[in-house]
């Protein structure tokens, strides 16, 4: 029997993607989120405005797309209830994120420069994007507070180990295994890969098999 509901979110899985942005004082920012899709070269990411990555990327356009795979789910959800915002919104005081300023440190992650000028990317990634947003967009009703950026793919780096053999730009889409949020929960492989700090911050109901 169908049912017509009204869920918090639409997070149906998406892939988990750790963006790499710069801070007003030049560091570097790295935040996970689960609302991204790719078209072309091109990657449509979904943020809250409240978010130090949001307000950014609007000064700063610069970010890396750090995609994340199974044995970084622990580093992820170090990271979940983290913000890079001095000023916690409190919405988010609420379900007890707090201000971190150096987010490698505490995810236990190792920085990487891929150029002089652009924000750190993730070692541990198995692939890493450098990009740049050229359009951010207000999506959603007037007053969710939600972003679309459009960013522009300028080069991407990859494991060697996730691609084809015998080929130099084709992924192997049995080696690569990314890690996947449902309704805030992770996946890989189709199982659940570990309890999520977020949804227990968000107060989603826990799972029961």
């Amino acid at each position: 029997m169908m049912r017509t509901i009204e869920p918090k979110m639409l997070y149906f899985g998406t892939p988990v993607v750790l963006i790499s942005s710069l801070n007003d004082d030049g560091t570097t920012n790295a935040a996970p989120m689960s609302s991204a899709w790719w078209v072309g070269r091109t990657a449509m990411l979904g943020m809250s405005v409240n978010s130090q990555t949001v307000h950014n990327l609007t000064e700063r356009p610069l970010c890396v797309l750090n995609l994340v795979d199974l044995p970084m789910v622990d580093a992820i959800d170090r990271l979940a209830l983290l913000t890079g915002r001095r000023d916690v919104p409190g919405y988010k005081k609420a379900r007890s994120y707090r201000y971190e300023p150096d987010k490698f440190a505490a995810a236990g992650l190792t920085p990487v420069q891929l150029t002089p000028d652009g924000p750190l990317a993730v070692a541990e990634s198995p692939v890493q994007m450098e990009a740049e947003v050229r359009a951010i967009h207000s999506i959603d009703s007037a007053d969710a507070g939600l972003r679309a950026m459009e960013a522009a793919v300028l080069a991407t780096h990859v494991d060697e180990k996730l691609l084809l053999p015998g080929h130099k730009h084709h992924f192997d889409p049995l080696a690569w295994d990314p890690l996947i949020m449902k309704f805030t929960e992770y996946f890989a492989g189709g199982t659940n890969a570990r309890p999520s700090s977020l949804a227990a911050g968000w107060g989603m109901p826990a799972l029961t098999h």
